[in-house]
Protein backbone atom coordinates (compact mmCIF):
# COMPACT_ATOMS: atom_id res chain seq x y z
CA UNK A 1 0.00 0.00 0.00
CA UNK A 2 1.15 3.56 -0.66
CA UNK A 3 1.02 5.78 2.43
CA UNK A 4 0.35 9.52 2.64
CA UNK A 5 0.04 11.90 5.59
CA UNK A 6 -2.57 14.64 5.81
CA UNK A 7 -3.90 17.13 8.34
CA UNK A 8 -7.43 16.40 7.08
CA UNK A 9 -9.40 14.61 4.36
CA UNK A 10 -11.88 16.57 2.23
CA UNK A 11 -14.55 14.70 0.27
CA UNK A 12 -16.69 15.72 -2.66
CA UNK A 13 -20.17 14.13 -2.43
CA UNK A 14 -21.82 13.25 -5.76
CA UNK A 15 -19.84 10.58 -7.57
CA UNK A 16 -17.32 10.41 -4.73
CA UNK A 17 -19.22 9.35 -1.60
CA UNK A 18 -22.62 8.86 -3.24
CA UNK A 19 -23.21 7.29 -6.63
CA UNK A 20 -25.99 9.66 -7.63
CA UNK A 21 -25.66 9.70 -11.41
CA UNK A 22 -29.18 8.35 -11.92
CA UNK A 23 -30.76 10.91 -9.60
CA UNK A 24 -28.79 13.83 -11.04
CA UNK A 25 -29.53 12.97 -14.66
CA UNK A 26 -33.20 12.36 -13.85
CA UNK A 27 -33.42 15.86 -12.36
CA UNK A 28 -31.81 17.54 -15.33
CA UNK A 29 -33.92 15.47 -17.73
CA UNK A 30 -37.10 16.90 -16.22
CA UNK A 31 -35.71 20.43 -16.42
CA UNK A 32 -34.48 20.04 -20.00
CA UNK A 33 -37.86 18.74 -21.15
CA UNK A 34 -39.52 21.70 -19.45
CA UNK A 35 -37.37 24.19 -21.38
CA UNK A 36 -36.55 22.32 -24.59
CA UNK A 37 -32.83 22.11 -23.79
CA UNK A 38 -30.45 19.38 -24.95
CA UNK A 39 -29.87 17.02 -21.99
CA UNK A 40 -26.51 15.84 -23.35
CA UNK A 41 -25.20 19.40 -23.30
CA UNK A 42 -26.24 19.74 -19.65
CA UNK A 43 -24.70 16.42 -18.63
CA UNK A 44 -21.45 17.49 -20.25
CA UNK A 45 -21.04 20.34 -17.74
CA UNK A 46 -23.25 19.62 -14.71
CA UNK A 47 -21.21 17.04 -12.81
CA UNK A 48 -19.25 18.67 -10.01
CA UNK A 49 -20.66 22.11 -10.80
CA UNK A 50 -23.18 24.13 -8.79
CA UNK A 51 -26.73 24.10 -10.16
CA UNK A 52 -26.77 27.87 -10.64
CA UNK A 53 -23.49 27.81 -12.54
CA UNK A 54 -24.78 25.02 -14.80
CA UNK A 55 -27.95 26.98 -15.57
CA UNK A 56 -25.92 30.07 -16.44
CA UNK A 57 -23.72 28.01 -18.78
CA UNK A 58 -26.43 26.16 -20.70
CA UNK A 59 -29.36 28.60 -20.52
CA UNK A 60 -28.12 32.19 -20.15
CA UNK A 61 -31.51 33.41 -21.40
CA UNK A 62 -33.26 32.08 -18.28
CA UNK A 63 -33.37 33.59 -14.78
CA UNK A 64 -30.68 31.52 -13.07
CA UNK A 65 -31.86 32.28 -9.53
CA UNK A 66 -35.45 31.23 -10.24
CA UNK A 67 -34.42 28.10 -12.13
CA UNK A 68 -31.92 27.10 -9.43
CA UNK A 69 -34.56 27.38 -6.72
CA UNK A 70 -36.93 25.19 -8.76
CA UNK A 71 -34.23 22.59 -9.48
CA UNK A 72 -32.97 22.40 -5.91
CA UNK A 73 -36.46 22.02 -4.48
CA UNK A 74 -37.13 19.14 -6.87
CA UNK A 75 -33.71 17.55 -6.37
CA UNK A 76 -34.23 17.31 -2.61
CA UNK A 77 -37.22 15.02 -3.27
CA UNK A 78 -35.53 12.59 -5.68
CA UNK A 79 -34.23 9.62 -3.71
CA UNK A 80 -34.19 6.93 -6.39
CA UNK A 81 -31.02 6.47 -8.39
CA UNK A 82 -28.48 6.96 -5.60
CA UNK A 83 -26.42 4.68 -3.36
CA UNK A 84 -23.35 5.02 -1.18
CA UNK A 85 -20.02 4.23 -2.81
CA UNK A 86 -18.76 0.91 -1.44
CA UNK A 87 -16.82 1.34 1.79
CA UNK A 88 -17.67 5.02 2.21
CA UNK A 89 -19.85 4.64 5.31
CA UNK A 90 -17.27 2.55 7.15
CA UNK A 91 -14.42 4.91 6.28
CA UNK A 92 -16.27 8.05 7.34
CA UNK A 93 -17.50 6.50 10.58
CA UNK A 94 -13.90 5.90 11.66
CA UNK A 95 -12.64 9.44 11.03
CA UNK A 96 -12.23 12.02 13.84
CA UNK A 97 -14.76 14.81 13.26
CA UNK A 98 -12.06 17.48 13.37
CA UNK A 99 -10.12 15.75 10.57
CA UNK A 100 -12.63 15.60 7.70
CA UNK A 101 -15.16 17.66 5.77
CA UNK A 102 -17.49 17.35 2.80
CA UNK A 103 -17.24 19.91 0.02
CA UNK A 104 -20.12 19.66 -2.44
CA UNK A 105 -21.62 21.75 -5.23
CA UNK A 106 -25.08 20.62 -4.09
CA UNK A 107 -27.39 22.73 -1.95
CA UNK A 108 -27.64 21.99 1.78
CA UNK A 109 -31.10 20.30 1.65
CA UNK A 110 -29.88 18.02 -1.15
CA UNK A 111 -26.69 17.12 0.71
CA UNK A 112 -28.62 16.32 3.89
CA UNK A 113 -31.09 14.19 1.94
CA UNK A 114 -28.31 12.21 0.26
CA UNK A 115 -26.47 11.54 3.50
CA UNK A 116 -29.67 10.52 5.27
CA UNK A 117 -30.89 8.29 2.42
CA UNK A 118 -27.49 6.61 2.03
CA UNK A 119 -26.98 6.35 5.81
CA UNK A 120 -23.68 8.18 5.76
CA UNK A 121 -22.43 10.10 8.82
CA UNK A 122 -22.68 13.87 8.44
CA UNK A 123 -19.50 15.84 9.10
CA UNK A 124 -19.34 18.85 11.36
CA UNK A 125 -17.88 20.83 8.46
CA UNK A 126 -20.15 20.67 5.41
CA UNK A 127 -19.47 23.15 2.60
CA UNK A 128 -22.42 23.46 0.21
CA UNK A 129 -23.32 25.65 -2.76
CA UNK A 130 -24.83 28.42 -0.66
CA UNK A 131 -21.79 29.27 1.46
CA UNK A 132 -19.27 30.24 -1.22
CA UNK A 133 -19.37 33.07 -3.73
CA UNK A 134 -17.46 31.08 -6.33
CA UNK A 135 -18.09 27.35 -6.71
CA UNK A 136 -15.89 24.69 -8.25
CA UNK A 137 -13.68 24.90 -10.33
CA UNK A 138 -12.69 27.91 -8.21
CA UNK A 139 -10.66 26.89 -5.14
CA UNK A 140 -12.98 28.71 -2.71
CA UNK A 141 -14.96 25.69 -1.43
CA UNK A 142 -11.85 23.69 -0.52
CA UNK A 143 -10.08 26.69 0.96
CA UNK A 144 -13.12 27.36 3.16
CA UNK A 145 -13.29 23.73 4.32
CA UNK A 146 -9.62 23.78 5.35
CA UNK A 147 -10.10 27.11 7.12
CA UNK A 148 -13.07 25.81 9.12
CA UNK A 149 -11.09 22.72 10.12
CA UNK A 150 -8.21 24.97 11.14
CA UNK A 151 -5.61 23.34 8.88
CA UNK A 152 -3.64 24.54 5.82
CA UNK A 153 -5.20 23.52 2.51
CA UNK A 154 -1.79 22.32 1.29
CA UNK A 155 -1.85 19.70 4.06
CA UNK A 156 -5.22 18.27 3.01
CA UNK A 157 -6.01 15.36 0.71
CA UNK A 158 -9.14 15.67 -1.40
CA UNK A 159 -11.26 12.84 -2.84
CA UNK A 160 -12.86 13.93 -6.13
CA UNK A 161 -14.42 12.47 -9.26
CA UNK A 162 -15.20 15.36 -11.62
CA UNK A 163 -13.08 17.78 -13.67
CA UNK A 164 -14.45 20.88 -11.91
CA UNK A 165 -13.73 19.38 -8.49
CA UNK A 166 -10.22 18.29 -9.43
CA UNK A 167 -9.45 21.78 -10.73
CA UNK A 168 -10.79 23.34 -7.52
CA UNK A 169 -8.78 21.05 -5.26
CA UNK A 170 -5.53 21.55 -7.16
CA UNK A 171 -6.05 25.32 -7.28
CA UNK A 172 -6.46 25.26 -3.50
CA UNK A 173 -3.08 23.53 -3.20
CA UNK A 174 -4.45 20.18 -2.06
CA UNK A 175 -3.33 16.71 -3.10
CA UNK A 176 -6.04 14.64 -4.77
CA UNK A 177 -7.23 11.04 -4.90
CA UNK A 178 -9.49 10.44 -7.89
CA UNK A 179 -12.54 8.22 -7.43
CA UNK A 180 -13.49 6.40 -10.64
CA UNK A 181 -12.13 6.83 -14.14
CA UNK A 182 -13.87 9.99 -15.31
CA UNK A 183 -10.92 12.39 -15.10
CA UNK A 184 -7.34 12.12 -16.39
CA UNK A 185 -4.60 12.32 -13.78
CA UNK A 186 -2.69 15.58 -13.37
CA UNK A 187 0.24 16.80 -11.25
CA UNK A 188 -0.98 16.74 -7.66
CA UNK A 189 -3.05 13.57 -8.10
CA UNK A 190 -1.58 10.95 -5.77
CA UNK A 191 -3.84 8.01 -6.54
CA UNK A 192 -6.99 6.63 -8.11
CA UNK A 193 -9.51 4.29 -6.47
CA UNK A 194 -12.74 2.59 -7.52
CA UNK A 195 -14.19 2.69 -4.00
CA UNK A 196 -13.13 2.81 -0.34
CA UNK A 197 -13.16 -0.87 0.59
CA UNK A 198 -9.37 -1.11 0.70
CA UNK A 199 -8.62 2.43 1.84
CA UNK A 200 -7.18 2.62 5.37
CA UNK A 201 -6.88 5.68 7.61
CA UNK A 202 -5.25 5.93 11.04
CA UNK A 203 -4.39 8.79 13.40
CA UNK A 204 -0.71 9.68 13.11
CA UNK A 205 1.41 12.55 14.38
CA UNK A 206 -1.43 14.99 14.97
CA UNK A 207 -2.98 14.15 11.60
CA UNK A 208 -3.94 11.16 9.51
CA UNK A 209 -2.08 8.37 7.77
CA UNK A 210 -3.87 7.44 4.54
CA UNK A 211 -3.08 4.10 2.94
CA UNK A 212 -4.28 3.52 -0.59
CA UNK A 213 -4.62 0.00 -2.05
CA UNK A 214 -2.14 -1.61 -4.42
CA UNK A 215 -2.70 -0.49 -7.99
CA UNK A 216 -3.95 2.95 -7.00
CA UNK A 217 -0.78 4.73 -8.09
CA UNK A 218 -1.02 7.06 -11.08
CA UNK A 219 1.68 7.72 -13.65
Amino acid sequence: MQEHFAAALLFDMDGTLVDSTGAVESLWGVWCERHGIDLLEVIRVCHGTRTEDTVRLVAPHLDAVTETAWLEELEATITEGQRPVDGAAELLAGLPQERWAVVTSAALPVARMRFDYCRLPLPEVLITAEVVRHGKPAPDPYLLAAERLGVPAKDCIVFEDAPAGLAAALAAGCRVVLVGNHVPAAPGVIGRIADYREVRVEAAGGGLSLRLPPGSQVE
